[in-house]
């Protein structure tokens, strides 16, 4: 059964108010209703525990927007894996473009964030994309090679099983700008065989995700392409009225694929 994973990145966004009001009415809506899609909200830090309590008896699964590379010691202000588990994490965002701009992340740096993620067994969100500029100079298929390579390169293509690839061009996020649904499905049709080159099964149990201005406007669009396995959501999850609606296009469409 062909399933949809949407995960809601809230970023740098939200209160104790908006956390209630917004998920009484997404559990009221979905809670277990959904047969198709698979839910996952990535609040801030501050509220992951607070969250956990509004959802941990419903369909809904909790996600974390980071992870720090040690586990425990003296490193003030960062939030460890074990921390994440113990408050009922499940996903873990990591190598997200506004990370490496603003916070100066590395792939040495997300590399041991994945590992430990999994050494964990929490699951992995990777997050990879081109900038606008690389995609002018046709390096996006290369740039996606490379940043999944530096997990690969060290750990074994094995490494990717129970995990999630969200590529997510850097020149859509948050900009308005979209890309188009076949270019998409392209790039996600590129990665899944640059995988199945090393391990065919892999290959075919990894979801790829879409992350960049998705909205309801065009989410059809992408959710029509077989290798676009589920979004990253994040300006567009923040009014939730517009997340239901993207929710609930999503889980129609994919009841309707399933049928054939």
């Amino acid at each position: 059964m062909k399933k949809c994973f949407i995960i809601s990145n809230w970023k740098l966004n939200g209160d104790l108010v908006f956390l209630k009001k917004n998920i009484n009415i997404i559990k009221k809506e979905f809670n277990f209703s959904l047969k198709f899609c698979d839910l996952a909200i990535a609040p801030p830090y501050v509220y992951l525990h607070t969250m956990y309590n509004y959802i941990k008896n419903t369909s809904i699964h909790l996600a974390a927007q980071n992870v720090d590379i040690h586990t425990q010691g003296a490193f003030t202000g960062e939030i460890s894996v074990s921390m994440l588990k113990d408050v009922g994490v499940k996903y873990v965002i990591i190598g997200h473009s506004e990370r490496k701009l603003f916070h100066n992340e590395n792939y040495d740096n997300i590399s041991t964030k994945f590992v430990l993620i999994k050494n964990f067994n929490l699951i992995p969100i990777l997050c990879i994309g081109e900038t606008e500029e690389e995609k002018k100079q046709n390096k996006t298929e290369k740039i996606c090679v490379n940043q999944i390579n530096y997990i690969l390169k060290t750990q074994g293509v094995e490494i990717l099983n129970n995990a999630i690839i969200a590529y997510e061009p850097i020149w859509a996020i948050g900009s308005g700008k979209v890309a188009d649904a076949n270019e998409v499905q392209k790039v996600h049709s590129f990665i899944r065989k640059y995988i199945a080159s090393i391990n065919q099964k892999v290959a075919t149990n990894i979801i790829l995700q879409y992350g960049g201005s998705v909205n309801n406007n065009n989410i059809n669009n992408f959710l029509d392409k077989k290798d676009i396995n589920g979004f990253l959501i994040g300006k567009a999850s923040l009014t939730t009225e517009n997340f239901i609606s993207l929710v609930k296009k999503a889980e129609k469409k994919m009841s309707l694929l399933n049928r054939f």
